[in-house]
């Protein structure tokens, strides 16, 4: 059964950083595609950053250039390094498997002075 745990959220000053981690556990194959997604209060989940098991990632338009996905060789842990937040950003984040369909809990990410 495969297990997605994520940390790191909080609460952060607009301009500030976060790391958020998720750890996976249960796949049966490794590396694997891990993405990031985010859901604001009101609105539908959306894609955040994605990495493959070759080291390619990518971004939603929105956090290019500020947010940096990054794995462990094994991919058992993924990050997800977000520089710059804006009010925008304040969301709760999720780890997703797609080759597993398996999601983590979240874990929310506050912008605010």
């Amino acid at each position: 059964q495969v297990q997605l745990v994520e940390s790191g959220g909080g609460l952060v000053q607009p301009g500030g950083s976060l790391k958020l981690s998720c750890s996976a556990s249960g796949l049966t194959s490794s590396p694997t595609i891990m993405d990031w997604y985010r859901q604001a209060p009101g609105k539908q989940r959306a894609f955040v950053a994605r990495i493959t098991p070759f080291g390619v990632t990518t971004y939603a338009d929105s956090v290019t250039g500020r947010f940096t996905i990054s794995g462990a060789a094994t991919r058992d842990t993924v990050y997800l390094q977000m520089n710059d937040l804006k009010p925008e950003d304040t969301a709760v984040y999720f780890c997703f498997a797609p080759s597993f369909d398996a999601w983590g809990q979240g874990t929310q990410v506050t912008v605010s002075s």
